[in-house]
């Protein structure tokens, strides 16, 4: 384990690199929609036939406040509002189906929220024909969706693999009734073993279990107890998030409990520590940063073979350049630019219905931007990179080397002017470690907070 004063040094706000550059560091005001969609088109055409669109489908209502949460998300039991929602994400996808050249060939499909098991099957059944009929799909497709063990029924299961759907994760969070508590998330060991044994039996290859360690009054003898329940379990992957506590976030929930109640950077790095030690002997080999999986799994696989991507999504097995992503707030990616939608529900809903794509605001890359975060793609998927000295200004290099000097003396890393490797000690610093490359970090000047702590 890190000793207390790496922990000190290393824990500072930081991105998770979902995106380069990062949402906060758009170049808004230079943003233009129709460049937009012309590089949407440009990236399209040159990958659709081979490796095809990846779909991100925001769903956002949940029936209560998880007060841990930051996602976007709107809190109601009122389920009317699913017919409304699904019918605008459809006519957002037709819409850009009208700007494609050729149908789509969809590679990816992951429904995330909010909680998409509020939606009833029927009527996610609904919206994956209605995605589906106008398109193809690649034969190495993988769909997957965020079902919450409380809520998520043998139904729901069994409609959406019968749709393709091969891969499901369960938000778990912690099994600690005073942890479940504090973050308002009360859900018994037993729904989740009843919903993962579903899942199985119905045929889901991948069973993912999500975790968070740094939650309030998480403790060392807590997140044993809840890793070893999750191991009787044995989920084909398992994502070990570090809490993001970021409540000046507004609309994020994050009031709950009182900061006294987290535990410390050094207590945090010690769960994480744990949780890793528990996984390794138990033959989860550790992915990127965060995440576990077993030996016959894809995302393993992915990562032995140097497939592995990263996007908003996360960790994916997929190589799409094009991520569309429909419903309010969803992000789409052409490789060469960003597009965020309007976040405000029905201001999306009235912005679709009146055949707008309702982009909210985006950025365009430059050859800086795709050179860094290419960088950055390589060393959270890959954990090593490499470089032209001409790639840099003579004063960027200079810098990096600089800073890359202090991981290599903590013995984070090996590295020379023209690359990096990262070593075992350094996994748990990827964050840290990137954000050496991010040009982005070193012009901001505000004193607004943007990120979460690193540690």
């Amino acid at each position: 384990m890190a000793d207390s004063s790496l922990i000190k040094k290393y824990d500072v706000a930081g991105p998770r690199y979902t995106s380069y550059p990062t949402v906060p560091h758009w170049q808004t005001d230079t943003f233009d929609a129709q460049q937009w969609q012309s590089r949407l088109v440009e990236t399209f055409s040159a990958t659709n036939n081979d490796s095809g669109i990846s779909l991100y489908i925001h769903l956002p209502y949940c029936e209560s406040l998880c007060t841990f949460c930051a996602c976007h998300k709107r809190i109601t039991k009122n389920h009317a509002v699913e017919e409304p929602y699904i019918q605008a994400v459809l006519k957002e996808w037709a819409l850009y189906l009208a700007i494609f050249p050729e149908k789509p060939q969809i590679t990816e499909i992951h429904l995330g929220g909010g909680t998409p098991s509020f939606f009833a099957p029927e009527t996610l059944r609904t919206l994956i024909e209605g995605i589906l009929k106008d398109a193809k799909v690649s034969p190495e497709h993988e769909f997957s969706f965020e079902g919450h063990p409380n809520n998520t029924s043998a139904e729901h299961l069994q409609t959406l693999y019968d749709l393709g759907f091969r891969r499901v994760s369960f938000g778990v969070q912690d099994y600690d009734p005073k942890v479940q508590l504090a973050i308002h998330r009360i859900q018994p060991f037993e729904n989740v073993k009843k919903v993962t044994e579903l899942a199985r039996a119905i045929g889901y290859t991948s069973i993912s279990h999500d975790l968070v360690f740094g939650l309030p009054f998480q403790q060392l003898s807590s997140i044993e107890d809840t890793i070893q329940k999750t191991l009787t379990l044995k989920p084909d992957r398992i994502a070990f998030y570090s809490y993001a506590h970021v409540p000046w976030i507004k609309g994020n929930g994050q009031r709950g409990f009182d900061e006294s109640n987290l535990p410390s950077g050094e207590e945090k790095r010690a769960l994480y520590e744990r949780g890793r030690a528990i996984f390794e002997a138990n033959n989860y080999a550790e992915i990127g940063m965060d995440h576990f999986s077993l030996p016959h799994d894809s995302l393993y696989k992915a990562q032995e073979n140097g497939t592995l991507h990263r996007n908003f999504m996360g960790y994916t097995t997929t190589q799409s350049k094009v991520l569309l992503g429909l419903g309010a707030s969803s992000i789409s990616d052409s490789w060469t630019a960003f597009a965020q939608n309007i976040k405000d529900v029905e201001s999306y809903i009235e912005k679709v219905n009146n055949s707008q794509l309702p982009i909210l605001k985006g950025h365009l890359l430059n050859k800086k931007d795709l050179f860094i975060r290419k960088q950055i793609l390589d060393i959270i998927c890959n954990l090593v990179t490499s470089w032209k000295i001409s790639d840099w200004t003579a004063e960027e290099h200079e810098m990096l080397l600089e800073k890359l000097e202090d991981f290599a003396e903590d013995e984070f890393i090996i590295f020379n002017e023209f690359g990096l490797k990262v070593l075992p000690a350094g996994k748990a610093f990827i964050r840290n470690i990137c954000m050496a490359f991010d040009i982005h970090l070193d012009q901001t000047n505000s004193t607004q907070k943007l990120f979460s702590k690193t540690i």
